[in-house]
């Protein structure tokens, strides 16, 4: 009995009309659809009047879930891959199975269509010719800003992903290890409210409000133009977009319960800065000296 095959079906990133025709004929075809997200891919099918049996594939149970999968198309059974949205094998464990099925001689076929990075790319305005994507950056602040060092040099043009509630501290970092580069705020796009913000990194920080901030973020970010250099020079704590930034981050953790030298200690150090720096610019803020918006 020869394998089935196992297609990589790019799905819409937003606007439920971005799929390809091929795209719809196989998800029609296949035996069974293994999908990230199985409430947004039933609303997919259901707009489309496709009535294929649907699973679960996603980060938590991709292990179990990949045996399974791997067992049907060695049956002869054909499996399309989708994820949350976008091409699958991007930022998702999809990039697991297809490692499994290639390890088993089972035919892999790539369904392209919609995805995220691209589509900020070609839209930025920033250099398309050579870029390097990051996807999501490490969670946690240590592992994060070691990565930032790292791309400090990269020359081609940067793309990450990255959450909502974590934006505002990505923002920071980058600042901090990219200095004022030229970057390109993609949100929801595809979608009702699809915005592309295009400035610099300090202008980011300050217009991307950590408590309102809400929706899927992509980041195009300009290259490094020669080695541990930046491309607009480099951004000192007194300007007044960081300033500010940094006085609201340390009110907003004190408004938490945070005690002050804890809360300063914590903005120091998302900011690679000294405690003492920052307490200098909150003792100042509150003897008078105005920061400007």
């Amino acid at each position: 009995m020869s394998a089935g095959t196992l297609y990589l079906c790019a799905t819409p990133i937003g606007n439920l009309e971005d799929i390809t025709i091929r795209v719809l004929r196989i998800l029609k075809e296949v035996n069974l659809i293994a999908a990230e997200d199985t409430r947004r891919t039933r609303k997919l099918l259901s707009y489309y009047d496709i009535h294929t049996p649907l699973t679960s594939f996603h980060r938590h149970n991709y292990r179990k879930k990949g045996v399974y999968i791997l067992n049907l198309l060695l049956e002869g059974q054909s499996v399309a891959l989708v994820s949350d949205a976008g091409l699958p094998g991007i930022a998702d464990p999809g990039e697991e199975m297809v490692l499994l099925a290639v390890a088993h001689d089972i035919p892999v076929v790539p369904v392209p269509g919609p995805n995220a990075a691209l589509a900020a790319l070609v839209a930025s305005g920033l250099p398309a010719k050579y870029f390097c994507f990051e996807g999501f950056l490490p969670s946690k602040a240590r592992a994060r800003q070691e990565r930032l060092r790292q791309l400090q040099t990269e020359g081609r043009t940067l793309i990450f992903y990255e959450a909502p509630h974590r934006l505002p501290e990505t923002l920071a970092d980058m600042l901090v290890f990219f200095k004022n580069r030229k970057i390109v705020v993609a949100r929801e796009l595809t979608k009702l409210h699809e915005e592309i913000w295009r400035g610099t990194i300090v202008q980011a920080v300050t217009y991307f409000d950590p408590v309102k901030t809400r929706g899927e973020f992509t980041l195009v970010v300009a290259g490094s133009t020669e080695p541990d250099s930046t491309v607009f020079g480099t951004v000192k704590i007194s300007e007044p977009a960081v300033e500010k930034n940094i006085l609201g981050q340390v009110r907003q953790l004190e408004d938490k319960g945070l005690a002050k030298q804890e809360a300063i200690r914590q903005v120091a150090r998302q900011y690679n800065l000294s405690r003492r720096e920052v307490y200098a610019l909150v003792i100042q803020a509150k003897n008078g000296r105005k920061v400007e918006k």
